[in-house]
């Protein structure tokens, strides 16, 4: 694959020790991200999977500009195409494959699934297949977080289709009243499954809506992982400050079909341009040519840590593969909350 990139002065971020190890930490969970979803591709084609998996292939910038953004602590939501979003907050790959497969290991006893996932100890509240549902729960999460006092942060991704929705709007506009510590992100793919941006928005961008409920938006290059990073560190440090919430959109690209498999009866999109993405504005091949350029990493080290992250994702399938299902009775489990009323 070939990408061409100018050669650019080295950012302040990557600046030193700290500055090299976050840009290797940037490479590592966009690979994390990426090769576990190419591992899902295969497990769909083996017939391991129990469901039809979303893939954010082509989005992985976005999805880890943005969550290196937080801490481990702030909360985020995400929605049906979710399995970056915990990887990309740092969780650990063989319980989330476990749930994939629907196993007893996986970080929602194998309940949850594909379009369900969440996993408290990166924060991840969970996700849902149906659009724009998280929405109003990761605004929850900012009013909690404010009620405590706790400095917490909450993270809400959505799509261009879920960008028209009811509740976005409803949301935007309590949290902005109240100055809750949210940012709504904004991966704007194009797509609302078959239905293009340009004819479901009323406007070219989705940040343009921010003006409507008085808080700051942005629009940035979804493929370029550091100016997702700046954006949403920017949001985080407004919110966390008390400053209220942001808006982020980033323009990024849906490499596959909305679901892997999924074939749609009237092509609507050019399949020659989907193919040129590979090779123009895939996030991943875009960083390793500036990493290159910077001369942060070499070759062989980028390999390397493509070659660690690999072995990573192939122990995870075998964790997936080798764990149990869980029992019937498990059906019954985590139905009602718990409760600290007596009767």
């Amino acid at each position: 694959m070939t990408v061409s990139t100018e050669p650019t002065a080295l950012p302040a971020e990557f600046a030193g020790e700290q500055g090299r190890a976050l840009a290797t930490e940037m490479m590592r969970r966009m690979q994390r991200v990426r090769l576990f979803e190419e591992a899902t591709v295969a497990l769909f084609h083996a017939g391991d999977l129990p469901a039809m998996v979303h893939l954010s292939i082509g989005q992985e910038a976005a999805v880890v500009g943005a969550c290196l953004a937080t801490e481990t602590s702030d909360y985020m939501t995400g929605n049906h195409r979710s399995h970056g979003h915990p990887i990309a907050k740092g969780a650990q790959l063989d319980a989330l494959m476990a749930e994939l497969l629907g196993k007893a290991t996986g970080v929602c006893g194998g309940k949850g699934g594909s379009m369900h996932l969440a996993d408290f100890s990166v924060g991840s509240l969970g996700e849902s297949g149906i659009v724009g549902s998280a929405i109003p729960v990761a605004t929850g999460a900012g009013l909690a977080a404010q009620v405590k006092g706790s400095g917490q942060v909450a993270l809400c991704f959505f799509g261009d289709g879920a960008a028209s929705e009811g509740v976005l709007h409803e949301s935007m506009n309590i949290a902005s009243i109240w100055r809750l510590p949210v940012v709504y992100f904004c991966e704007n793919n194009g797509y609302a499954v078959s239905v293009t941006a340009s004819e479901s928005l009323s406007v070219p961008d989705v940040s343009m809506r921010a003006a409507g409920y008085s808080m700051p938006g942005i629009t940035v290059d979804g493929q370029d992982v550091l100016a997702v990073y700046r954006a949403t560190a920017e949001a985080v440090a407004r919110a966390r400050a008390g400053d209220g919430p942001s808006l982020v959109e980033a323009k990024t690209y849906r490499f596959h079909e909305h679901a892997y498999g999924l074939v749609v009866p009237r092509p609507y999109r050019d399949q020659s341009v989907v193919d040129s993405w590979f090779e123009t504005v895939d996030p991943v091949q875009l960083f390793h040519a500036r990493l290159l350029d910077w001369g942060l990493l070499s070759e062989a080290e980028l390999s390397s840590l493509r070659d660690e992250v690999q072995s990573e994702v192939d122990a995870a399938v075998e964790f997936a593969k080798d764990s149990p299902h869980p029992p019937p009775e498990a059906a019954y489990a985590d139905v009602y909350a718990p409760s600290e009323v007596s009767a």
